[in-house]
């Protein structure tokens, strides 16, 4: 099976270790040449586990290849992969310039019987309206080649893991293109697959997920804000609560970062909007959830003193613990609201660079500085940050601790004399 795989970045290339590593002979297509020149040389460009291992295995068997050329690609291709960026217009719908570049490319290359598979997370309708993009190659879909849609439903630093044990969910314009994309995930992929049908079915499963994940994370922002006011541990609730095997809930937090739930949330409730039809509660949980920065601060306002001519330290740039990935991070309302209310902005993330953290538009400060700013917020539940010594960050100028995940205990803060605020936690 030859197969195309469009989007050789952290979720992509992964996909066509596999593939590969599966049987397929398969090339990545990247607008990056460095990131092409890199797989063409074994050299894996992204960090993630495992991947190296299968890349430059793939890449010395000759199963594995890098192009910058997507209709080429595809011209020699029976299987079409895409995987591509959709995020949000200023106006928060979905930004389809990408994944519709790419199509066109498609086109010009498609050939019959092929199979043109969208794994990046689209609107509900959104692979049925790239119809005419790919219908423009002269060929019709359902007839001359097959259009699927298969979610990806993956997570960095576990991408391998979820390729091969998350059942792959596929629906298709016809019911032989989704019974071809079953045939061909079960092949090649190695996890389990559930055929759901239809195209927009599949567009659904993962875009419910996600709007489940957020009402969950929400809704427990919701409860936590109750249990502060009441000086309540929310956080040992939560875990009594979840012993039931009814409820499962998530924890509190400063905000939601990443690609997928601060983004495909509004796939939905803008396609809702149009069509007039209610989503009131996936509208509430965006609200509340981009809420989450300013209401923590908030709080410390109003049980220390106004942050206005203060100096201010988050911890963390990155979304995710142990991740090098900062897309939509909380780190970024954080200065927004501080720098509105006049406080001055450091952040010291152990993953990034100075520089690095420079160019993200922030002034990098080190844990190891003689004088370090008065209130710190942590952002990021990095390892590094788990046993922080408090006492000697009071020594060096901290008045004000800010658990944005509920990482440390707020006594053993309190008894050095620095001022603690919690999400959910007392």
């Amino acid at each position: 099976m030859k197969v195309t795989v469009i989007g050789a970045g952290k979720m992509g290339l992964p996909l066509a270790c596999q593939f590969a590593n599966q049987g397929a002979s398969v090339i990545a297509c990247d607008t990056n040449t460095v990131v092409v020149e890199a797989i063409n040389q074994g050299v894996c460009p992204i960090d993630e586990p495992g991947v190296s291992e299968l890349l430059s295995y793939a890449v010395a068997n000759g199963t594995l290849r890098a192009s910058t050329d997507t209709t080429a690609a595809v011209a020699e291709s029976q299987v079409i992969v895409v995987i591509v960026p959709v995020l949000l217009t200023p106006e928060r719908d979905a930004d389809l310039s990408i994944i519709e570049s790419v199509s066109w490319q498609i086109a010009q290359g498609l050939k019959p019987g092929a199979m043109v598979s969208y794994e990046t997370t689209l609107p509900i309708g959104g692979t049925r309206r790239l119809l005419p993009i790919l219908e423009s190659s002269g060929l019709k879909a359902g007839e001359d080649f097959h259009l699927v849609f298969s979610p990806e439903r993956v997570k960095s630093q576990l991408v391998l893991k979820h390729l091969t044990q998350t059942p792959k969910v596929v629906g298709g314009i016809t019911s032989q293109a989704a019974a071809c994309a079953e045939a061909f995930y079960q092949q090649y992929l190695g996890a389990p697959v559930i055929n759901v049908g239809t195209l927009e079915a599949a567009e659904m499963v993962k875009l419910a997920g996600m709007i489940y994940r957020d009402v969950n994370i929400a809704l427990a922002n919701e409860l936590a804000h109750y249990a502060d006011e009441v000086g309540m541990n929310f956080h040992e609730v939560i875990r009594a609560a979840n012993t039931d095997g009814e409820a499962h809930l998530l924890f509190p937090g400063i905000g939601v970062g990443g690609h997928c739930t601060p983004v495909y949330p509004y796939f939905l409730i803008r396609d809702s909007q149009r069509r007039g039809i209610s989503s009131v509660l996936a509208e509430q949980a965006r609200l509340l959830n981009e809420s989450q920065p300013a209401s923590i601060l908030d709080r410390l306002e109003s049980c220390w003193e106004l942050l206005h001519g203060r100096t201010t330290l988050i911890l963390g740039l990155g979304f995710r613990p142990q991740v090098k990935e900062h897309i939509f991070s909380p780190a970024f309302p954080l200065r927004e609201d501080l720098t509105r209310r006049g406080a001055q902005v450091r952040i010291h993330d152990p993953l990034y660079s100075d520089d690095e953290i420079r160019e993200h538009g922030f002034v990098p400060c080190q844990l190891t500085d003689p004088q370090l700013p008065e209130v710190v917020i942590l952002n990021t539940s990095h390892s590094i940050y788990y046993d922080l010594n408090f006492q000697e960050l009071a020594s060096k100028g901290v008045k004000a601790i800010v658990d944005g995940r509920g990482l440390w205990d707020a006594n053993k803060i309190r008894s050095t004399g620095l001022v603690y605020v919690g999400v959910g936690k007392q």
